[in-house]
């Protein structure tokens, strides 16, 4: 592997510009299929993994020089290991880490535009390659009076051009995600909301020194202080945070369980506070965004997603995970048209049906809060998961529905716990699943 990664001179900005991108992509991954059907002409026994593998990278490499939405996208499917073959999953899991880097002049017009100086006037010293780079924006690292710092860089266009390209990447995920239009339209905007809130740098400030400071008493975690003056709309500056990511962690620290249950725990408590006390959740639980400290603490580096969580839907969503359902079917029908799994568009028969698949769901779901301590190195309890998606995304009753299913709330609350799961799975944690009384 190359040691420097290439650095792009220049970001695809108008619409014009992107369309061709996408459709020049989508030639690719047209050629890569009629190129298998005519091999497996030939050898009729041939797999798509081949397939899979040609058009991950062809997807892959032409969102990474997008930067943006369509690669933050590429990211979000890539956590839910349900939905995606491996190929991909394994590809588009680089989104969390690392995209091509914008070069050094890019990212001086940027300062130029909102600081009026260059990044050697603000600070010290400026690393001139980023240091990181991911979907929206990358990071170099600075110092002031000694101390160092991270300085994060919005990609130009990036926030512009989010609508435009959610329609682009449209098809691609209605072929990759195996869903109907009526239900990607019904989540696509809740993705471009948060993906604009994304783009809101000031916004991120904003929320991540009040996570923060609510945050401050539990145990194990660490947050960067954020300084405003040093940043903006696209520009955000915080401190430096020293340690490994936690794959990196793993292999190279070799840690205790002690020592992975003590992150599991922290990781537990963190959410378990922001979604039952401060009603508003931290919902990127990808890799990158957690360093494991040299001290054995959690650092969170990263809160542009944040998802506010309604308190009806609060209601119905955890009152669903309660072990023991004793909700007459009367509420019980009530929190599920709440939750939009079922309409007045049902038949009595399709109501049965998501009834009783969204409430094995939940139930699965709701497993670890259901004992005092759960055991997240299970992997047995990750087959059930996926086992179960494949059942139903298999089934005619939910391969022919007419509407969308789930409050599009859902999505990133969803997206947040499968995330937390897959890392305390990563990190083989035994962990006191806390919970707020009611659920008890």
């Amino acid at each position: 592997m190359e040691s420097k990664i290439r650095e792009q001179e220049s970001i695809p900005t108008s619409k014009v510009q992107r369309a061709a991108k996408f459709i020049k992509t989508g030639a690719k991954v047209g050629g890569n299929y009629v190129k298998h059907y005519a091999k497996k002409v030939v050898n009729p026994s041939l797999t798509k993994e081949n397939l899979h593998n040609e058009n991950a990278n062809d997807i892959y490499n032409s969102l990474s020089e997008l930067k943006g939405s369509a690669l933050k996208v590429a990211q979000m499917m890539s956590m839910d290991k349900n939905i995606l073959p491996r190929a991909y999953q394994d590809k588009f899991t680089m989104a969390q880490y690392s995209a091509p880097p914008l070069s050094y002049p890019l990212v001086v017009k940027t300062f130029q535009k909102y600081f009026g100086q260059s990044p050697e006037g603000l600070f010290e010293s400026f690393t001139k390659s980023a240091v990181n780079a991911a979907s929206i924006g990358q990071v170099h690292q600075a110092t002031i009076d000694g101390k160092k710092l991270a300085v994060k860089i919005q990609y130009p266009g990036v926030a512009d051009s989010v609508s435009s390209d959610l329609k682009l990447v449209r098809p691609f995920a209605l072929r990759l995600l195996n869903m109907n239009e009526k239900e990607l339209d019904h989540y696509m905007e809740e993705v471009e909301e948060k993906l604009l809130e994304e783009t809101d740098y000031k916004l991120e400030v904003a929320r991540s020194k009040e996570i923060s400071s609510a945050c401050a008493h539990i145990a194990n975690l660490n947050f960067p202080s954020y300084y405003e003056e040093l940043s903006s709309e696209r520009v955000i500056t915080m401190d430096w945070i020293d340690g490994l990511h936690i794959k990196e962690w793993l292999e190279q620290k070799n840690p205790s369980q002690k020592d992975r249950n003590k992150i599991g725990q922290a990781l537990w408590d963190f959410y378990h506070h922001q979604v039952h006390n401060l009603k508003q959740v931290h919902a990127d639980p990808h890799p990158g965004n957690f360093i494991i400290q040299n001290d054995g603490k959690l650092g969170i580096i990263d809160f542009g997603c944040v998802k506010v969580i309604p308190e009806d839907f609060y209601q119905g969503y955890f009152s669903l995970i309660k072990r023991d359902l004793l909700i007459n079917e009367e509420e019980l029908n009530q929190i599920f048209y709440g939750l939009e799994f079922i309409s007045d568009k049902d038949t009595e028969e399709e109501k049965g049906y998501f009834k009783g698949v969204f409430k094995e769901m939940i139930s699965l779901l709701g497993k670890p809060f259901h004992v005092e301590t759960f055991d997240f190195a299970d992997d047995s309890y990750f087959e059930q998961i996926f086992q179960l998606g494949d059942r139903i995304s298999n089934e005619k009753m939910f391969k022919k529905s007419r509407q969308a299913r789930g409050s599009r709330h859902g999505l990133y609350i969803n997206r947040t716990y499968f995330g937390i799961y897959n890392l305390l799975n990563q990190l083989q944690a035994n962990i006191k699943t806390t919970k707020p009384d009611w659920l008890k």
